[in-house]
């Protein structure tokens, strides 16, 4: 009788179980969703109407951070006035989330010591120790970036999520190095990074007239998260085809 490759008898063993991972992308690209598996007892935040399908073992409230005067924040920065809190009450269970925008999602491991600035509708969800809050912008930011005088500031330890409009690109600026980035196309930043806001050409005719405006001047080191597409800018492009009043 011949013998058995031993390849052969490999294969015919049953898999091993797979480890559930703490949370997974799922259909990446333009319509991502994520999933997030919670232990017994866990608490997952996220932006109001983010949540899809849930385990039976999850509750969903609505939440207000900071109180009232943080919802008012957020809500001047462009977010909700209200989180998602997602509880796992009743044993460990699954969460499906997914974004109002066509756009992807990304996963940053916070560093206590340093804080994230996100543009708006940046947040997305996060684990319990993530605090989201609001900064006031100084003077010339607010009136100029196109944000307002309010920005989310994202602190603690645990893990963010952001989303954008398009895909997520990490752009990295060595130190020493200055890289330009239309305001548009902003999601996130590290808080200790500098930055200035200015005109994207010389003089304020050519800089509205190319379409571009005003920009930001980041300064590295440093990684700043770009998203692909300007929701202002597709905004402007689906107008031209709406019908107008006669």
């Amino acid at each position: 009788m011949a013998e058995i490759p031993g390849w052969m008898f490999e294969q015919s063993k049953p898999p091993k179980p797979a480890v559930p991972s703490k949370y997974e992308f799922l259909y990446r690209g333009a319509f991502t969703l994520l999933k997030v598996n919670l232990d017994a007892g866990e608490v997952l935040k996220a932006e109001a109407d983010a949540m899809v399908a849930m385990s039976s073992a999850i509750d969903v409230e609505g939440k207000l951070e900071g109180g009232i005067l943080g919802g008012l924040g957020r809500k001047l920065s462009g977010e909700k006035f209200f989180f998602q809190q997602l509880i796992a009450r009743r044993g460990p269970g699954w969460v499906l989330l997914a974004p109002a925008a066509p756009g992807d999602i990304l996963d940053i491991p916070m560093n206590p010591a340093i804080p994230y600035i996100l543009q708006k509708d940046g947040f997305f969800a996060g684990t319990e120790e993530v605090v989201v809050a609001t900064k006031m912008q100084n003077l010339s930011k607010g009136l100029l970036s196109g944000e307002g005088f309010f920005a989310i500031r994202v602190s603690g330890a645990g893990t963010l999520f952001v989303s954008s409009y398009g895909a997520i690109h990490p752009l990295e600026i060595p130190a020493g190095e200055e890289a330009i980035i239309d305001n548009g196309h902003l999601v996130a930043w590290p808080e200790n990074m500098s930055y200035t806001i200015e005109k994207a050409s010389a003089g304020w005719i050519s800089s509205w007239t190319s379409g571009e405006g005003l920009v930001c001047r980041f300064r590295g080191p440093g990684t700043v998260l770009i998203q692909t597409r300007n929701p202002q800018g597709f905004g402007s492009w689906i107008r031209q085809f709406l019908p107008t009043k006669a």
